[in-house]
């Protein structure tokens, strides 16, 4: 089943203290929001982080005494969904055990509960969360009585919920009930200067999980930073545990970069790197190189933006960092 009292689990925010500005944006909204008890949607790409973010909204919380619930809203299937985020009373239908059982909302209780993918979740189950968040109590499946509860609402999703309300899948109401304060995390492709960074952190990581200790070269490093990572900040932790486990030596160099990360740049051409150069520099002159490159052959920023898969603001202002003429 996929939900989990994740307030136990190992922090997994250790590695989102990133170097890009667009990050530095999320964490300020995350810090700001944190400390009160409002609503917060993330929205994102799949893969870009949203269950670090939440729990660093928990924590920073006056609820990080209680327990962070996450309830992963595509796994469970409809039929199963009212129960185990309701609960049930004793004998409440064939099946259900003699003593009921208590759902996933009361177990959040005074502490934070979590709805991963909700644009998942069924009509129905819609309108009773609806109601649990204006009335901040609900009926278990063949209850009675009601069940108050104390809790902090965050939902994450990677739809666009506000074109499935115009098409009548996510009901209007609940859709402002959880968009009380949006924050959006930009996908990988549109902050590689937190690729390094990243790449360090899953590389200590799995240094103490496997016993392994591994460098990598800057040349193999600058391939990756071509890379789009479409499924994020998953997929490269995916891949450089891939490469730890797979590579014979102490250091991880180009010839041990997967064959489908070079096919996927395709033309481009792999940027040569001096050795020795600072990290600081090196993701900013392959930045820069990409851009200029990118937009020698799209001649627009509209263009090139479509690209690189960066919004025209994002662009024009990395322009304006690298001083690239438009």
């Amino acid at each position: 089943m996929e939900t989990e009292n994740i307030r136990e689990m190992p922090a997994k925010d250790t590695y989102y203290h990133m170097k890009s500005k667009e990050m530095e944006v999320v964490y300020e909204a995350i810090d700001n929001v944190a400390k009160y008890d409002s609503t917060v949607l993330i929205l994102g790409e799949s893969g870009v982080g949203k269950e670090g973010l939440v729990k660093r909204i928990h924590d920073m919380s006056a609820r990080s005494h209680g327990p962070l619930i996450r309830i992963n809203c595509g796994a469970i299937p409809d039929n199963l969904m009212e129960s185990e985020m309701f609960g049930y009373a004793k004998g409440a239908f064939t099946g259900a055990t003699s003593q009921g059982k208590l759902g996933l909302m009361s177990l959040a209780n005074e502490g934070t509960l979590f709805l991963d993918e909700v644009a998942e979740l069924s009509l129905t189950i819609q309108v009773k969360l609806l109601r649990v968040l204006q009335e901040r109590h609900f009926y278990p499946i063949g209850g009675v009585k009601p069940v108050t509860v104390d809790i902090r609402l965050v939902a994450a999703t990677n739809r666009n919920l506000q074109s499935m309300v115009e098409s009548g899948r996510f009901r209007e109401d609940l859709y402002y009930r959880l968009n009380v304060v949006p924050i959006e995390v930009p996908a990988l492709r549109e902050r590689k200067e937190d690729i390094p960074g990243l790449i360090t952190f899953f590389l200590r990581k799995l240094e103490l999980k496997y016993q392994r200790n591994k460098t990598i070269t800057e040349q193999a490093l600058a391939i990756l930073l071509q890379y789009d990572w479409p499924g994020n900040i998953r997929q490269l932790e995916n891949m450089i545990e891939r490469l730890v486990v797979t590579t014979r030596g102490d250091t991880i160099d180009v010839q041990d970069v997967p064959r489908e990360i070079k096919e996927s740049i395709g033309e481009k051409k792999y940027i040569e790197i001096p050795d020795k150069l600072p990290l600081k520099e090196l993701v900013a002159q392959f930045e820069s190189a990409v851009i200029q490159d990118a937009l020698r052959r799209n001649k627009t920023l509209s263009k090139t933006s479509k690209e690189l898969g960066l919004d025209v603001s994002t662009l024009s202002r990395k322009c304006k960092k690298y001083q690239i003429d438009i």
